[in-house]
């Protein structure tokens, strides 16, 4: 469980965040949702300990995510961030093979070998695992960093935007990848969504944000409303339901 405690965070003079408190459930998928501007990248970055904490706690299975060595907490949580930038001399297996360094401490064995390749065939990465990531298109790019950090195999993963540059196919692809990882194997995924859809049909647990405050957090269910949807992004929206969960109409 990740508990986020009276958070506030400001750059410079200007708020971000501004007193947020939220629980994301241990082995669910939780979808951070809201506008352009809502805090939802810099809450994810403080929960990941990449920006200092200014005010407020955040603990993740009771470890004080201020106070926790760098190698301990890296052995729980992974995240990959929206802006990454990477070394394009790198073939997208040396790049995976990055993600099994809290372990390895740069002497991978056999056990991170294999975590490696099983990283690089569940984002079906296999045909690609020789390239350079300079020839390689954005959205491929994009699942070897999610390969990455999944080989880094923390019950945390965090991911920002993970399905910018990815087609249809590859974006229902990972949202199912990432909704097993949850489902079947205990992981606890704590996803930034733009696609409201995404969120409604995949996520176990939603947290709104609006202006750099919690707007709802809960089940799909509570949460995809038209009141909630349209108070968050403000924007008139219908909801209709396929497979027993919501959907969002924004579309005109």
């Amino acid at each position: 469980m990740i508990e986020i405690e009276s958070v506030s965070h400001s750059i410079g003079k200007t708020p971000i965040l501004r007193d947020i408190s939220a629980t994301i459930p241990k082995g669910c998928l939780t979808a951070l949702i809201g506008p352009n501007g809502a805090g939802k990248s810099t809450l994810l970055s403080l929960v990941a300990r990449l920006e200092t904490l200014q005010t407020g706690r955040i603990r993740v299975d009771g470890l004080d995510v201020g106070t926790t060595p760098t190698g301990k907490l890296a052995r729980h949580l992974a995240i990959q961030r929206q802006d990454t930038t990477i070394a394009t001399r790198l073939t997208v297996r040396q790049l995976v093979g990055f993600g099994r360094y809290p372990h390895s401490r740069g002497r991978p064995g056999r056990a991170d070998r294999e975590k490696i390749e099983a990283a690089i065939g569940a984002l079906n990465l296999g045909p690609l695992a020789h390239r350079f990531l300079d020839t390689l298109s954005g959205g491929q790019r994009q699942r070897a960093l999610i390969a990455m950090s999944v080989a880094q195999e923390t019950d945390y993963l965090l991911l920002d935007e993970p399905l910018n540059n990815l087609d249809m196919a590859h974006a229902r692809g990972l949202m199912e990848f990432l909704r097993d990882l949850a489902a079947r194997h205990g992981r606890t995924v704590l996803v930034v969504l733009h696609e409201v859809n995404y969120a409604a049909a995949h996520a176990d647990h939603i947290v709104a944000m609006k202006d750099g405050r919690i707007a709802g957090q809960g089940p799909p269910e509570t949460q995809l409303t038209a009141e909630t949807i349209e108070r968050v992004f403000e924007t008139p929206v219908t909801i209709t339901r396929s497979a027993g969960r919501p959907v969002v109409h924004h579309f005109g």
